[in-house]
């Protein structure tokens, strides 16, 4: 997960919901990922993590923005060009080579659920990614025309079935990622659209490119995503039927920011109970130890 000022709320309670419902909290390893250029730095976020998860093994790690800001192209939105967005792509060189699968999950999400189910699920053959995949959406409109009318472009696809994967719940293995390079792959679409202007949706399209149709599908009660509406300022989403795993407030409306608005939806009261969030004690997070403790 990574760790920036704006979604540090969001992360606190995502972490707090995965304790709270697991249960062996003593088996979950957190590795949080965050800019070494911008405030808070990763050891003030280290200090806040141990502050209120005394008990919870965890570390932070040091996330190089000149990686891929030269990468970055313009995005629908702006939110979606800070390059901590893209800093999944370099799990496997962040992270140790002794750590050969993490799950990856994005700030916005709530667990409901025991987070080991989704660790146990099987990634067969050379897949190196997991995640609920929705063959039902249009496929096409993650593209321009520039790609599809393209006389090589759209081949990477072919003898596939592409299909829709939302990259904030993946579980990835890290061990085929570094053999196969997946890193490089994405960092050459991402050439590619530098010159060509192939996608408009920041980070997404490049792992669709590389991964659309060699996804291992997981159940989507792991992704109940579209909580936080579509682009519009305030859109409400409902939840969909059947069982929930993972509550995810991808879109433009974070809950935290709607419930302190006093103009929440619905869904956000599903959020608020994992809020840990308090200004004056992140503060004053060492006097305020004790506080933490007895919140969580």
């Amino acid at each position: 997960m990574t760790l920036d000022y704006n979604y540090l709320r969001g992360s606190v309670a995502a972490v707090h919901s995965i304790l709270k419902h697991t249960s062996c909290p003593e088996n979950i390893y957190f590795h949080f990922i965050a800019s070494q250029s911008n405030s808070p730095k990763p050891e003030d976020l280290t200090r806040i993590i141990k502050t209120i998860f005394p008990s919870s093994g965890f570390m932070v790690y040091k996330f190089d923005d000149r990686l891929v800001k030269n990468l970055i192209s313009y995005s629908i939105r702006e939110a979606l060009e800070d390059p901590l967005n893209y800093a999944r792509t370099y799990l496997a060189d962040i992270l140790d080579s002794s750590v050969t699968r993490v799950i990856y999950l994005d700030s916005d999400i709530i667990v409901v659920d025991d987070i080991q189910k989704l660790w146990s699920v099987s990634l067969s053959g050379s897949t190196a990614v997991g995640a609920p995949v929705y063959c039902h959406a249009n496929f096409t409109k993650y593209f321009t025309d520039r790609f599809w009318y393209d006389s090589s472009m759209p081949n990477v696809f072919e003898g596939k079935k592409p299909c829709y994967f939302n990259t904030g719940v993946m579980v990835m293995d890290l061990v085929k990622w570094r053999k196969e390079d997946y890193t490089g792959r994405i960092e050459k679409w991402m050439e590619v659209q530098k010159e060509e202007r192939i996608y408009e949706l920041g980070s997404l399209p490049p792992f669709l490119l590389v991964f659309g149709g060699d996804v291992a599908g997981i159940d989507h009660r792991w992704n109940q995503h579209g909580l936080g509406g579509n682009n519009r300022v305030h859109s409400c989403r409902t939840l969909h039927p059947g069982p929930i795993s993972l509550l995810h407030w991808s879109g433009k409306g974070k809950p935290w920011v709607r419930l302190d608005s006093g103009d929440p939806c619905p869904v956000d009261d599903l959020w608020a109970p994992y809020d840990l969030y308090n200004k004056h004690l992140i503060k004053d997070q060492n006097q305020n130890y004790h506080k933490y403790k007895t919140t969580i």
